[in-house]
């Protein structure tokens, strides 16, 4: 702990982090409270699931092309309307859906608006970490911290949620999501951190040179793996204490894996690895694919509680890895934009995992299914081996050191 505990001991570290955690908490409650109120005002639950999905769309696919605003023009020059924006259409969204009687169209709209304007919080607050950080080795336990502080609140905010609509209205939900954005994001650009300036002569350059950097296809597909992966356990832990009849048992499922991945972000943060970052990123996304398939022999829900938590442990550093091989490919001027194409690739991973096994299970064996959902990260693995032994460059810096084995 005391490696975390030097990492947020650097100047402005603490400020900074604290700052973006408050508005990355607004994603944690935004889309419950979104659900709710929409349910609510147009007494619909396909209302409230076409908004939710043109959200979540619109938040996902566009991140990349927001992110690459903030390298553009900075943080402080980027962010600020966004976030004003953000908050202003879900402030609007808490406003309609006070009434009953709401109508679909406008909901809609609102709840698409509102997604194409999310400030990119999360892989902002990466690049910076490499900003307050020129140690590479600390800037690995950062993205661990990072990670595992993300996991939490996207456990927290719910649970923020559930205790609010007990003595407020769902459209309350929504007001505090855009409080909490425009509160993190102003906090956050007022830190004293040394925000990089984008002259006009560095965007000339940066828009010139090339867009995609190489090196980016490893990271990318491996957190879409993952996702497949999540998103398809969930339905699957569902199905599975279901067919047990001890549908109760999911939640507590569920906690393991992010229980699990809390664990191993922690550990991998802490470990110094001597296997570079990207044969490691296939090693933990093959041995996450064979826990998730071995998952599927359980016997019963305690056992897949178990399972769940030993691929739960590789979850986090994978992703970690993938954040890391992403910011150390990319140049100084597209950090956040590659970045954030690892974040898109994890949510859409998870909506389409969600959507493929939702169309598996009940026509093949749950076992199959398990091991059907296992299969995208274990290809991901197969193909970062073969990049990895094909010579393709990765990053350079100070996480890497020579060696094969973590000490």
């Amino acid at each position: 702990m005391s490696s975390y505990a030097a990492v947020l001991r650097t100047p402005h570290a603490s400020r900074t982090f604290g700052a973006a955690l408050v508005g990355r908490l607004s994603y944690g409650t935004v889309s419950l409270s979104l659900v709710l109120a929409v349910k609510d005002s147009s007494g619909s639950f396909t209302v409230a699931g076409t908004a939710m999905a043109l959200f979540g769309a619109t938040s996902v696919l566009l991140s990349p092309a927001r992110a690459a605003l903030v390298d553009r023009y900075g943080p402080r020059r980027a962010l600020v309307p966004m976030a004003g924006l953000y908050a202003v259409l879900l402030a609007v969204l808490a406003l309609v859906t006070r009434e009953p009687g709401a109508p679909g169209p406008l909901l809609w709209a609102l709840a698409a608006l509102a997604g194409m304007c999310t400030p990119p919080l999360g892989p902002t607050m990466r690049t910076l970490w490499s900003q307050l950080l020129p140690d590479r080795r600390m800037v690995q336990r950062a993205y661990s911290l990072d990670g595992v502080a993300e996991e939490l609140l996207f456990v927290s905010g719910p649970l923020l949620v559930g205790v609010l609509v007990v003595y407020a209205e769902p459209a309350a939900g929504v007001a505090l999501s855009a409080v909490l954005v425009l509160t993190g994001t102003l906090a956050l650009v007022s830190s004293p951190v040394p925000f990089p300036v984008r002259t006009r002569a560095d965007r000339e350059k940066r828009t010139r040179g090339r867009t995609g950097p190489r090196g980016l296809g490893q990271p990318v597909l491996a957190a879409a793996g993952v996702g497949l992966c999540l998103g398809g356990l969930d339905l699957l832990a569902i199905a599975f204490t279901e067919d047990r009849h001890q549908p109760g048992a999911v939640a507590w499922i569920l906690a393991a894996l992010s229980a699990g991945s809390a664990v191993g972000g922690l550990v991998n943060g802490a470990v110094t690895w001597r296997l570079p970052a990207r044969p490691r990123l296939s090693l933990l996304c093959a041995v996450l694919g064979l826990a998730l398939a071995a998952a599927g022999l359980a016997p019963n829900v305690y056992v897949l509680g178990a399972a769940v938590t030993v691929a739960g442990l590789f979850v986090a550093p994978a992703l970690t890895t993938a954040y890391l091989i992403a910011d150390e490919t990319a140049s100084p001027g597209a950090r956040t934009q590659a970045g954030a194409w690892v974040n898109t690739a994890v949510n859409a991973g998870m909506s389409g995992g969600t959507a493929a096994v939702g169309v598996l299970v009940g026509r093949l064996p749950l076992a199959l299914c398990f091991a059907l959902a296992a299969l995208p990260v274990l290809l991901c693995a197969a193909y970062g081996r073969r990049r990895v032994l094909g010579g393709e460059p990765g990053p350079g810096g100070a996480v890497d050191a020579p060696g094969g084995q973590p000490s």
